[in-house]
């Protein structure tokens, strides 16, 4: 064993680096695991170590905030740090990747912070190179200061696709169209959550002053068809949507080298879901989530979630839910924590609210997986087309495991990551199914790709007890 802890927290975002300092205030042993090579999570991601000098943004502050406190804590904080294994025996055990090694460590509690990951509707030529998702772009600026082409279209819906915009802008990128299919209307019904977020109304008011006084044409209720380009990015094709988000027949194409393509978050759900937390389905906080209460206790014993992973809720929310799963922790170990709980409670219903209104944005309506062809590629890493999940389907695949069975999508290496909620809209428009009696398929281990010697450990060969051969 290479360490047994109280707590172990599987991610080091807003969500996960708040609850291990919470916890560790009580004087526990707090574990926190992360994949990046400093804390942060997506949102508040660290510049380069390349990166000498940079304006200091909103999340660059709370990021440089969070990762200083975390430093002169008491947390053990593994960086590079890939958990591909967990399991429940008396505590928690976790089979952790780092420096091409398997380790083992074990903990009391656990805590899952995994954070969400970006949608992607596919569209013909989505799989180009110069294409990229909205969220993979503000990793690009946050961590590089670069922008993604010369010239690129920026599509997708919430706040998102404005920021990204203005980042381009900002970074020195020239950004052709901004075109989304959120109408006027989406962001009308929004205006009570974001009154009430009056700093946030400011920010988001900017972005879009920036755009229109330099001349970006920012095209509402539309949506990109289809990816001209071989090896590349050459232009780009848009559609008008109906009130469903049904292309329509016109369309409009625009001279691009790239495309930044998002349609919202959803949570990292595989881990809880393997863990046997059950799942339900809350279209306002990203699809299928796992069921866990605000201070993140699950029916699991000693298993807790908070952050984007336990719903789409935005990154303050994420803040006072880490902290508040982390004094429950500290309540569960015998620590009075609740006066804090209750104020820091109240604090994470104010967020949650705003959270849901802008995740509101990004629900796909019905006609959104018209947007595929039949040969658009769904299942990137096994090259299967729609054409060929409508066929599955027809041969009476009423499932996501079903589909999964099949032809294999979702058993490439981003573990159906990618394909999953598409899969899921092919089945609802093929059967008639609401996408809340589609489920995701089962979760399996390992949680990610891991090196067979790494999950072997010192396995020795030779002590395999092999019989002679049986004389002729």
């Amino acid at each position: 064993m290479s360490g047994d802890y109280d707590v172990a927290i599987v991610g080091a975002g807003p969500a996960g680096g708040n609850a291990a300092l919470a916890a560790a205030q009580h004087g526990l042993r707090v574990l926190l695991l992360d994949e990046q090579p400093a804390a942060g999570g997506q949102v508040w991601r660290a510049k380069s170590s390349a990166i000498l000098a940079a304006p200091a943004t909103e999340e660059s502050t709370a990021g440089t905030s969070l990762r200083n406190r975390l430093a002169q804590s008491s947390v053990t904080h593994l960086r590079g740090a890939r958990v591909w294994q967990m399991s429940q025996d008396d505590g928690w055990k976790l089979e952790v990747l780092q420096g091409g090694s398997s380790e083992t460590y074990t903990a009391k509690k656990l805590v899952l912070a995994t954070g969400a990951r970006e949608y992607v509707q596919p569209v013909p030529g989505w799989t180009t190179p110069g294409v990229i998702g909205l969220a993979g772009a503000t990793a690009l600026f946050k961590q590089n200061l670069r922008a993604p082409g010369l010239r690129t279209v920026v599509c997708g819906t919430g706040p998102l696709v404005f920021y990204v915009a203005s980042e381009i802008r900002r970074l020195g990128g020239i950004v052709a169209a901004v075109i989304t299919p959120n109408a006027r209307m989406d962001w009308a019904r929004a205006t009570p959550a974001l009154v009430r977020h009056p700093a946030l109304l400011a920010r988001g008011a900017l972005w879009v002053a920036d755009l229109k006084l330099a001349g970006v044409p920012i095209y509402w209720q539309h949506a990109v068809t289809g990816v001209d380009g071989d090896t590349e990015v050459t232009a780009v094709e848009f559609a008008p949507l109906s009130h469903d988000w049904t292309p329509e027949a016109s369309r409009v194409v625009i001279r691009a080298d790239s495309l930044c393509l998002g349609n919202g978050l959803i949570p990292q759900i595989e881990a809880a879901q393997m863990l046997g937390v059950p799942l339900t389905h809350d279209a306002q906080l990203g699809g299928w989530v796992p069921r866990a209460a605000p201070d993140g206790v699950t029916d699991v014993a000693g298993l807790y979630l908070c952050g984007d992973g336990a719903g789409i809720r935005g990154a303050e929310a994420a803040v006072h839910q880490g902290t508040l799963t982390g004094l429950r922790i500290a309540a569960d170990m015998g620590f009075n924590t609740s006066t804090a709980r209750d104020s820091t409670r109240a604090l994470w219903a104010r967020a949650a609210r705003f959270g849901r209104a802008m995740t509101a944005l990004s629900i796909p309506r019905a006609g959104l997986a018209q947007l595929s062809t039949d040969d658009t590629i769904v299942c990137r890493c096994e090259g299967i087309t729609k054409a060929g999940i409508k066929q599955e389907i027809t041969h009476g695949a009423g499932s996501c495991n079903a589909v999964k069975s099949g032809l294999r999508a979702g058993m490439g290496p981003c573990g159906g990551k990618f394909c999953q909620t598409a899969v899921a809209q092919i089945i609802c428009t093929e059967t008639g199914q609401d996408v809340a009696q589609v489920a995701p398929p089962t979760a399996r281990p390992p949680l990610c790709p891991v090196p067979l010697d790494a999950a072997a450990g010192a396995f020795d060969y030779d002590a395999l007890p092999i019989p002679k051969p049986a004389p002729l």
